[in-house]
């Protein structure tokens, strides 16, 4: 069974369709790409994957269970979580604050627990700590713990927000341009970052993405959208020489990152 599914899903905003009859399937630890021209569709498909939009026709499945009509937040809790192309973080909060409150979805006790403060709430408050201290152990932000997440440099705010989404403890991971404004040892480092979570984590990853070295590097497959339809699909081989997918975006062959 695949882990996401998408039914021939198309979205229409008044007069104009976003995405027409697309379809595509992730597998259990499999790490997918999107790619794309700027207005191809890519972020509008991981809205109504996240909730954030209903698609006009078709279905979504994660697992055995349709999405269609659940918002957000309830897409979040059945393990789907996101980043986003321009950074969202809670900007007011500290970065341990910022974790801390994607452990929030998944919490047991009630409001009585948290006004009366008893034991339950402790032990909980305290093992949701030691897991957002553990996550920022392992991608190296605990340094920051204390500092307003504004004041962190860029690669480590792109870092911070998949925290955050792992903190939801997800099974799929969508990862919208990591990438953007970082300069090429940080998207080097950002591969490597990519492959350890998939592993590490034992999830599914679907990247969007335009910087093809990143795209060609790390994923096993990758869709293709241009204006809305799908025009490709296959392995990274595949697709760099698809006569559709140069003539629409790639224009030339990547040179493969080392």
């Amino acid at each position: 069974m695949s882990l996401l599914r998408l039914d021939s899903c198309t979205i229409r905003f008044g007069g104009l369709t976003a995405v027409s009859k697309f379809s595509m399937e992730i597998a259990q630890r499999e790490l997918v790409g999107l790619i794309g021209p700027n207005g191809a569709g890519k972020t509008t498909v991981f809205n109504f994957v996240t909730g954030v939009y209903q698609p006009t026709e078709g279905d979504v499945w994660f697992g055995d269970e349709r999405l269609n009509g659940l918002k957000p937040y309830a897409i979040t809790a059945r393990g789907i979580a996101r980043t986003f192309q321009n950074i969202r973080l809670f900007s007011s909060l500290t970065v341990f604050d910022n974790v801390r409150a994607a452990f929030n979805l998944h919490l047991k006790h009630g409001p009585t627990h948290a006004v009366t403060r008893g034991p339950k709430f402790r032990n909980e408050e305290r093992e949701i700590e030691d897991k957002a201290r553990d996550l920022l152990n392992i991608f190296n932000l605990d340094r920051y713990r204390d500092v307003m997440c504004k004041g962190l440099p860029y690669g480590d705010q792109r870092r911070l927000e998949i925290v955050r989404a792992l903190a939801t403890q997800p099974r799929l991971l969508l990862l919208d341009e990591p990438a953007a404004g970082m300069t090429p040892t940080e998207k080097g480092g950002l591969m490597q970052l990519i492959e350890f979570i998939q592993e590490q984590f034992n999830i599914s990853v679907l990247l969007v993405e335009h910087d093809m070295r990143v795209v060609m590097g790390i994923c096993r497959r990758i869709y293709v959208l241009d204006y809305g339809l799908k025009i490709a699909e296959g392995p990274p081989d595949v697709i760099r020489r698809d006569p559709k997918v140069i003539e629409a975006y790639l224009g030339e062959e990547p040179t493969e990152t080392k």
